[in-house]
């Protein structure tokens, strides 16, 4: 029940899209960063906007949000350190990039498109010792090259996306 209840905390943490995008700033900073300059660029990315096109009310609607709200919540699950104008990461934060699989919109999670992945290697394996799958012009050495040639290309492509999809390696959170 205790590591249940710990993901369940962690959800709900990165379920608000302020307390992620103040965690990717923090990552992608690397150092102790000042509460304005964090609400500046949350504001930028909520807003989609610059940072020089914010108006003051829409920096401080943000700055009063974190400095009331989210940064007390992060110092609580120990994600953070926060004075009031300097925050932090913790060590535990480092923990959070097991529990964010960023899935594009117009794609699959990674564990179905392998399950899928999985079935097609089945099936040719089962062509081929079935005899269904012709091996005159292709070897069934050269089918067993193609699924493999498949699997790790995808392998290579989903750490790719796992890379370029991490909190803190962009410069604006996906």
């Amino acid at each position: 029940m205790g590591e249940r209840s710990n993901r369940g905390k962690i959800f709900d943490l990165l379920s608000n899209h302020r307390r992620r995008y103040a965690i990717h700033y923090c990552k992608r900073e690397g150092e102790a960063v000042e509460l304005g300059d964090l609400a500046e660029h949350v504001a930028a990315w909520e807003l989609d906007k610059e940072i020089e096109e914010l108006t003051s009310a829409e920096r401080k609607r943000v700055y009063t949000s974190l400095q009331q709200t989210h940064l007390p919540t992060l110092a609580e699950a120990e994600m953070v350190e926060f004075d009031d104008r300097t925050i932090e990461l913790t060590e535990k934060a480092q923990e959070l990039e097991v529990y964010l699989d960023i899935v594009p919109g117009d794609s699959i999670p990674w564990g179905t498109y392998y399950l899928g992945l999985a079935a097609f290697g089945f099936v040719v394996v089962a062509g081929l010792w079935l005899e269904w799958i012709p091996t005159e012009t292709v070897p069934e050495l050269g089918w067993m090259t193609l699924v493999l040639g498949v699997v790790a290309t995808s392998a290579v492509v989903h750490v790719w996306q796992n890379r370029r999809h991490k909190l803190g390696t962009t410069e604006r959170p996906r």
